[in-house]
């Protein structure tokens, strides 16, 4: 498991690379403090992490890795789970601390859209960057059923504002969505092991529902 140490480090040699030069530690920093807060139980520093390690395993698949890592570190950075907005807020952090590091512009653009495109999850096809990037964000559920099952809690926890009527209702409306995408991932090797795994997670979540 990654500690914020670690994805210190990860965050430099990120930045050396996509903007050589730029002193990133202060934003690197204030990133993770955000993944940090308190209302956070599952898209937390643990989730960026567990994102980061399947965006470097699958790397290959991508037209620019490094364009899905920074939209991995700034996907989540704004989250309220009281909030509708978390993903346009979050694209617009992008938008802003890139462009004031110096990234190149092209590069600042593709990491909104990345981040805006996680609102739906929606690939098109030939969208090698999107796919990897959806991929690594829905890989939990293609985790053992303990995983699941902790992830799952997790996110109820976040949602503790919500009745419990009104929460089981809005997530099955949520699984329900997923299942009926034509497929969950897109990277093929991946997908390979993922998808039938995270069927069979989702649909014994909403059987439970």
């Amino acid at each position: 498991m990654s500690t914020d140490d670690d994805l210190t480090g990860d965050w430099q040699r990120l930045i050396d690379r996509v903007a050589p030069g730029a002193t990133a530690t202060d934003v690197g920093a204030t990133l993770l403090t955000r993944w940090g807060e308190e209302q956070r139980h599952y898209h937390d520093t643990a989730h960026l992490a567990a994102v980061l390690t399947v965006i470097d395993e699958y790397a290959d698949a991508a037209s620019d890795p490094d364009a899905v890592r920074l939209a991995a570190w700034y996907h989540d950075a704004v989250y309220d789970p009281r909030a509708g907005d978390n993903e346009a807020a979050s694209a617009a952090l992008a938008r802003a601390e890139l462009t004031g590091l110096g990234a190149p512009a092209p590069l600042v653009a593709e990491v909104v859209r990345l981040v805006e495109l996680t609102v739906g999850h929606d690939v098109a096809p030939g969208d090698r960057n999107g796919a990897l990037l959806v991929d690594a964000d829905l890989a939990i559920l293609a985790s053992d059923p303990a995983d699941y099952a902790a992830y799952a809690t997790a996110v109820r926890r976040e949602y503790s504002h919500v009745p419990e009527d009104a929460f089981r209702a809005g997530r099955a409306a949520v699984l329900r969505r997923l299942l009926g995408l034509p497929r969950l991932f897109h990277t093929p090797a991946l997908a390979a092991w993922a998808e039938p795994a995270a069927r069979r997670n989702l649909e014994a979540e909403l059987a439970g529902l």
